[in-house]
């Protein structure tokens, strides 16, 4: 929490990451080699599903494993509680602070997922979010899947970072900003933001399929996991609640496309992300009751994007089946 330029108590997000990259020449010492990392995450943070989403997107299963932590932590991080005996299958470790400890003994930041990790050497390579994404589109290309869309256009760059600059520090980080303001004014600002830049994707989005045009890029990966989780967490437990989703008609069209496209929805796992943000934030949610709704079975319907054209994929084609050890457990999802 930091004392805004009025004295309000507001949220301020430390973003000193590992800024480690695995790239195609290896300039960090980190090269790109099939097998040699492993992508941890937790399907309930909406900075890991965007990792979880790319991943598949572009085909790098077979190439980049991955490791699934349950949906709550403690202060020591988060935990492979969903792994038998509790520790990652590859890592043999019961939670991520300690890949974290193994690289940095004295690591004094916050453990965070997404992260990858040296398989070899057991320590945490990155967990830069944002440019974890990026850099699988761009480093990792020789190992895409035939058919993998192109989710960061060069020609598109510099129109597409303001896009996910705006994204990020208005809604992605503002829904933040409106649970953990420290105060009414602080809050209160934080609103305002969030919902005008919630009425500015309405309005780019009311004639555009997808955020940059014609097709899917890291873009609408990067809104869709903030907005997925609007209903279910962000409008009551964050107190973001002039609206929901279902109640902004564009919007939710939108965020109905996205989580019906193959590589989208099936990674959204409700049950872990209701269970992390009502049992974990204990500051927020005082007793820890999870809500039994809201009913999620509308994310099936139709929402008639399909009349403004494009193709999701580009020239590229659609993401397969999820491997059966990926799956979102039954019951977590929508069917």
């Amino acid at each position: 929490m930091a004392l805004g330029t009025d004295g309000a108590k507001t949220f301020t997000r430390d973003t000193n990451y590992i800024s480690d990259r695995i790239t195609t020449d290896g300039a960090d010492g980190w090269p790109v080699e099939p097998g040699r990392y492993r992508l941890v995450v937790a399907r309930a943070c909406p900075w890991a599903n965007r990792a979880i989403i790319v991943r598949r997107l572009l085909g790098l299963e077979r190439v980049l494993s991955m490791g699934v932590c349950g949906p709550t932590h403690d202060v020591n991080s988060w935990t492979f509680d969903l792994d038998p005996g509790g520790l990652d299958p590859v890592l043999q470790i019961p939670r991520i602070k300690d890949a974290y400890l193994k690289r940095f003994p004295d690591y004094p930041r916050g453990i965070t997922v997404p992260a990858i990790v040296d398989v070899p050497s057991g320590g945490v390579v990155t967990n830069e979010f944002n440019q974890i994404t990026l850099d699988l589109s761009t480093q990792w290309g020789e190992h895409h899947r035939e058919g993998a869309p192109d989710l960061y256009p060069e020609a598109l760059r510099e129109e597409m970072d303001e896009v996910m600059h705006r994204v990020y520090t208005e809604v992605n980080n503002g829904v933040y900003r409106a649970g953990f303001a420290g105060d009414q004014t602080a809050y209160d600002a934080a609103y305002d933001r969030l919902f005008a830049a919630l009425d500015w994707l309405s309005e780019r989005l009311a004639d555009r399929r997808y955020l940059m045009g014609e097709s899917i890029t890291e873009a609408d990966v990067r809104l869709f996991t903030t907005l997925v989780r609007f209903d279910p967490v962000y409008h009551g437990h964050f107190k973001c609640n002039r609206s929901k989703l279902t109640e902004m008609p564009v919007l939710w069209a939108y965020a109905r496309d996205l989580f019906q496209t193959p590589g989208f929805g099936d990674t959204v796992d409700f049950a872990d992300i209701k269970s992390h943000y009502y049992e974990v934030h204990r500051d927020v949610n005082p007793t820890g009751i999870v809500p039994k709704g809201p009913d999620l079975s509308d994310w099936l319907t139709m929402h008639g994007r399909e009349a403004l054209g494009g193709k999701p994929f580009g020239d590229g084609t659609p993401p397969g089946p999820v491997a059966q050890d990926e799956l979102v457990p039954p019951g977590h999802g929508v069917s």
